[in-house]
């Protein structure tokens, strides 16, 4: 029998939901997916080994409600997945006002679908869980895709972006920022695997100009920022500027908002506003995304306690592109 963390919580809305597509139970949708060899436990549980029960079992969900639905592309597929995390949001919670789990799903059809070009996730090197969402894209995403998606990390310090490429099999890319043309030039690059993580280019900035300098040099078209040690220093100011060229020179530009939610670091003066204060980079995220998750961008119980699952929301993006893959590659 299923059982996850918050369980009580979240039964009644998950077993409505599944109501609507003719689904009776939570076992259930393992079957469904177990009937179709897809794994969607084992997938989350890959993407992000210290995750909770509950990402394992909202996925599994995800998949059956995709299944059901008949999907049969990877991209219509993320979207479906997207319907089950939204029924796994805690009723009146900060993940369920804001819809973070169809907006999961939507990010990973925009990963899945050709008009995407390029993917960076802009965090701090420090967090690990930005290499987790990107190994897990690079593994899959192409696999249905006709042209190759570009995956990239744009974070804070050359030293950390190299040590990360080393441990993960990226490829390290050394830059050099000319500050008076405000562009960045490649000086070298560096892959540390012979296989598909060698795809994802790992970029170290000094400072946010180049930061800024590299998304133009990558044309990302979609990015997620984490919330690290360093948010107010690099990821927000790096997307909210990039964001303001892209509208001055009509360039297409999806910005996600990891993290924030009530009772984040680095609060601003209006945290005596209760249950709508929102800390500095909760703040950052609503001056410039088009989508803003809650929860940390690696740390699963932040995430569940925003009311989501127990799961970084970049591996997030991970999980639900390789569930979506695995979708398709069952239906085929």
């Amino acid at each position: 029998m299923a059982t996850f963390e918050g369980y009580e919580r979240r039964e009644a809305k998950i077993l409505s939901v599944l109501k609507e597509y003719g689904i009776n139970s939570i076992d259930e949708c393992k079957t469904i997916c177990e009937e179709k060899g897809i794994d969607p436990y084992t997938i989350v549980q890959e993407t992000q080994p210290i995750c909770f029960e509950n990402a394992k079992w909202a996925y599994t969900v995800g998949c059956a409600i995709a299944i059901k639905m008949g999907c049969t592309k990877a991209a219509d597929a993320a979207a479906a997945i997207g319907i089950g995390l939204q029924a796994f949001c805690i009723p009146g919670s900060v993940a369920e006002n804001r819809k973070v789990g169809l907006g999961h799903g939507n990010l990973g059809k925009m990963l899945l679908s050709e008009e995407t070009e390029c993917f960076a996730f802009l965090a701090g090197h420090e967090s690990f869980a930005a290499a987790e969402g990107a190994i897990k894209i690079a593994l899959n995403a192409n696999k249905v895709r006709t042209k190759p998606l570009r995956v990239i990390l744009n974070g804070l310090g050359k030293d950390a972006a190299f040590i990360i490429s080393r441990i993960n099999g990226f490829t390290y890319v050394e830059t050099e920022f000319d500050p008076y043309a405000e562009e960045v030039k490649v000086v070298s690059e560096k892959a540390y695997s012979n296989g598909p993580r060698a795809d994802v280019k790992c970029y170290g900035a000094d400072n946010v100009p180049e930061g800024v300098a590299i998304m133009k040099l990558e044309n990302v078209g979609v990015s997620i920022t984490g919330n690290s040690t360093n948010p107010t220093r690099f990821q927000h100011p790096v997307a909210g500027t990039y964001k303001k060229w892209c509208n001055e020179n009509g360039v297409k530009y999806f910005s996600v908002a990891s993290g924030g939610g009530t009772g984040r670091t680095l609060h601003p003066d209006n945290m005596a506003a209760g249950p709508s204060s929102y800390g500095m980079t909760d703040t950052m995220g609503r001056m410039h995304s088009d989508a803003q998750f809650a929860g940390s961008s690696s740390v699963p119980a932040h995430v569940e306690m925003m009311g989501l699952i127990g799961m970084g929301n970049n591996p997030m993006v991970g999980a639900t592109v390789a569930c979506a893959v695995a979708v398709e590659e069952a239906s085929k």
